[in-house]
């Protein structure tokens, strides 16, 4: 201790406990920026998914009536659908087609569905809301086609329906149903010849099979 005059003492100061390093401020406003970017990119892909599911969800629903024939099974297989899809997207997104990547994950829930128990038909639905391959037929036709469409295997039909009705390509419809190009091939010239004997007069209602 130190005298001073005046009686005074002047302690040596208390030595401080070392504090931890800081990360430096370079450090901290990259880490900053890393995080900025990382909720703008997550921001990006939940707004790309709104603005799939909101296209795609109609298609969807469309695609699960002609499949089962009921409007509310299909409505549930749709939500089915995006929920998958929301859980999968950020593995998905940017890497598959999402729109064939949607149909086939609703077949799968349409196929499980059928697997445990679901009836191939739950219920007699109209199809006046539907849309078919031929834009100028009217409801009653509409309803013809369906009628012929439901007489279909269930594989069958699934082919026949992404393959007209949501106008995707052979190879495709092979990648949705997991099966080979000339099988989609093969069973679409097949179904198509069967659908035609059943509607008669109204074949004009189906596209025809290009070569």
């Amino acid at each position: 201790m130190t005298s001073v005059p005046g009686n005074y003492a002047l302690a040596a100061p208390a030595v401080a406990p070392s504090a931890p390093p800081q990360p430096s401020s370079e450090s901290g406003t990259r880490r900053l920026l890393r995080t900025g970017r990382a909720r703008a990119a997550r921001q990006d892909q939940e707004d790309e998914y709104v603005e799939f599911a909101q296209a795609m969800a109609e298609r969807l629903r469309r695609t699960a009536f002609l499949m089962c024939r009921d409007w509310h099974l299909a409505q549930d297989l749709t939500q089915i659908t995006l929920t998958k899809m929301y859980v999968s997207w950020n593995r998905i997104h940017g890497t598959v087609n999402v729109e064939a990547y949607s149909h086939k994950v609703l077949m799968n829930a349409l196929f499980d569905h059928r697997r445990r128990g679901g009836r191939e038909f739950v219920g007699i639905a109209t199809g006046d809301h539907l849309d078919s391959p031929a834009p100028d037929a009217g409801p009653e036709l509409r309803m013809t086609l369906l009628e012929a469409l439901g007489t279909l295997p269930e594989r069958d039909r699934a082919i026949v329906v992404l393959r007209y009705w949501e106008d995707h390509s052979v190879e495709t419809v092979a990648e949705v149903m997991g099966v080979s190009t000339t099988v989609v091939k093969s069973q679409s010239k097949r179904c198509l010849q069967r659908l035609r004997r059943l509607l008669g007069d109204h074949r004009a209602l189906l596209l025809e099979e290009a070569d």
